[in-house]
This record gives structure tokens, sequence and C-alpha cells, in this order.
């Protein structure tokens, strides 16, 4: 055993008796654990995790080395701290993708490509990165194809920005001094400072832009897509190259995404 090891094993206590509420099968204890975490979307402690769980800590580190080595858990940037997994978000993205739900979801989203007659796309948040869960392409000769199950960054997207904006402070703090801020085009945001206030302006108007910040010559707008009890599970977007579409005339499809978006709340 390495020595990092032998003093993270020295730093666990013995197991404790658990408490009646925190009685449960490993299965039980395993879920409620990504639920938290899922829940709080940012790391959390050993200690954190245990407390807030009424859990031992020896129960709750058995727990996170189960996941760890499932692909459930990760190690933060601080390896004190557990967030989400690959296999989580995996298993999150299948889910959402999943059968007659997917389907009412896409038939929305095709809806609103034939009233705004542009591509429209369905995405969420995947780790550092903007997850694509649908897509409708709209019948143009010049547009740009980016297939589900793309990536693409949070800094220069206008879904991408949306989720910073409305995140929890703290926990947007955290995102955008961890991101590698690439400059895309000539448009796109390369300072922390920039992205922050950026980031506050989305907040107070309720929608972001992509001003050719991503892909010269293509701009987008977003809006949120909100769960039943309104967090925020996803985000609706539409855009177009320059040559079609302006920001101006991206703004003015603005109310039929809300609506579509209003739409997807029950399909989350």
């Amino acid at each position: 055993m390495s020595r990092s090891a032998r003093a993270s094993a020295a730093a666990i206590p013995p197991e404790e008796p658990e408490s009646a509420s925190a009685s449960g099968s490993s299965a039980e204890r395993s879920l409620r654990l990504l639920a938290l975490l899922a829940n709080e979307g940012r790391a959390l402690t050993l200690a954190e995790l245990a407390a807030q769980l009424g859990l031992p800590k020896g129960t709750a580190h058995r727990i996170c080395t189960q996941l760890l080595s499932t692909g459930f858990l990760a190690r933060d940037v601080d390896e004190r701290s557990f967030t989400v997994g690959p296999a989580l978000r995996r298993l999150a993205f299948d889910t959402l993708n999943h059968g007659v739900v997917r389907g009412l979801r896409h038939e929305v989203l095709s809806a609103l490509v034939r009233e705004v007659g542009e591509t429209c796309n369905l995405t969420t948040l995947d780790g550092a990165q903007v997850l694509y869960l649908d897509r409708v392409e709209a019948q143009w000769p010049l547009r740009l194809t980016l297939d589900v199950g793309s990536h693409v960054p949070l800094h220069c997207t206008a879904s991408g920005k949306l989720f910073l904006a409305l995140m929890p402070a703290k926990a947007r703090d955290a995102f955008i001094d961890g991101l590698p801020l690439e400059r895309m085009t000539p448009n796109s945001i390369t300072s922390a400072d920039a992205l922050r206030a950026e980031c506050e302006a989305i907040a107070k108007r309720g929608h972001s832009r992509d001003n050719e910040e991503f892909i010269a010559g293509l701009v987008a707008v977003a809006v949120p897509v909100r769960d039943a009890v309104g967090a925020v599970r996803a985000a609706l977007a539409v855009h177009a190259p320059t040559a079609r579409m302006s920001m101006d005339d991206a703004l003015q499809r603005i109310d039929a995404l809300k609506a579509a978006a209003q739409k997807m709340t029950g399909l989350l």
C-alpha cells in the first residue's frame, strides 16, 4: 500500500452503528449518495456526504470506493472531494433519451424548427461540456451538423453560457476557474472576469446568445428547460449562419423557444 493510501485509510474512522434513518440496503444507500451529489451540483467531501446522509464515515467511504471503481463517482480536482462520474452521466443521458418520452421531445423540437425555420437543438450539461441530446436540422443547403452525443464548450456557446449563468454563484465560479477558455473565434470570451460578467447579464435577461463565439459566421440563442420544480435540466437553442439569420433575427425567435421549452417541462 502506498503512503497516500495508508494515510487515506488511517483517516477513516472505524465503523459506527448506523441510525435507523440511515438503515437500508447498500444499493439504497448508494443511490441516495448519488442523488445527493447530483442535486447539490458540486463536489462534496467524504465528511459532507456522511453528515448529510446520516452515515458513519466508514460506511460512506466504502460506498464511495465501490462507486469510484464502477465509474459512477469521480475524484474532483481536490482529491478529497467526490463528484458524479462518467457512468452516472451516461445513465442520465440514456434516461433522458428513453423511448416514448424521447419521441415526444423530438416532436416538440421538430415543431419548433417548422415554426422558426432554422436548426434547433436540445442540450444538457455533461461535466464541463455541453452534450447534445437531440437535434432537428432545418432543410437548408448551408448548415452546421453536430450529431446527438456530440460535446461542445461551455464558454463560447449559447447553451453552455446559459448553464453557467443559471448555476449557483459558488459552483459557477468553480467551473469558470477550471475552464481553459480557448479562443475559438475573435469573438470568444477568454477572460474569466468577462465570462462572469456575461453570465450575470444572461441570468438577468433569461436567455443566452452566441454571437459568432464558437464558429465564425454562426449565431445562436438559447433558453432554459426546467423540470416540474424549476431546476434547469436542459437548454433549447436555435442557430443559423449569419448569411441567413442575424442576431436580431435570432432574438425574435425567443418567444417560440420559450413556448417549446415549457412544453418540454413535462417530458424530462
